[in-house]
């Protein structure tokens, strides 16, 4: 399948390490790559995250959003900083959300998924919800707007 990166409109080469299935890489902790099916608990990489460079979350379907939880869990509370990679049903829809939950690299065989990539980042001016990326969501700069209007009326 197709690899994307962050930043790349193109298919790159796939040179990293093979992802093994979590139960097997927590029996032998062989290798720096795991792969998280959507049911898998993130927190039980808590103390290994720092031997860890690639982790893969799986998407059934495009309905299902647990991989949206695990990633947001990897990077937020975790502070997981290696590559996080979407695979299984993504979709480029779905690529501003997998961006601000921390998602750098995706699997795709979707027709235009490297144009989209490149685009997603700045397809919605406006956030609702506060996430990794540090964006300010629309309460915070209405309520900056609203501290600008009063400091300005003073």
């Amino acid at each position: 399948m197709p690899l994307y990166r962050e930043g790349s409109a193109a298919p790159v080469a796939d040179d990293g390490p093979a992802p093994a299935p979590l139960a097997d890489w927590l029996g032998d902790r062989r290798g720096s790559a795991v792969a998280l099916l959507n049911t898998d608990d993130a927190e039980a990489l808590r103390p290994h995250l720092a031997a860890l460079t690639l982790i893969t979350l799986h998407f059934p379907k495009f309905s299902d959003g647990r991989a949206y939880s695990q990633a947001r869990i990897l990077r937020e509370r975790l502070g997981y900083g290696g590559e996080l990679r979407a695979v299984g049903n993504v979709l480029q829809d779905q690529l501003p959300f997998l961006l601000r939950c921390g998602f750098d690299s995706f699997e795709s065989e979707q027709k235009g998924f490297g144009e989209a990539l490149l685009k997603a980042r700045t397809l919605f001016s406006v956030v609702y919800q506060p996430t990794e990326d540090g964006r300010p969501t629309a309460s915070q700069l209405r309520l900056l707007g609203r501290r600008v209007m009063l400091a300005a009326a003073e």
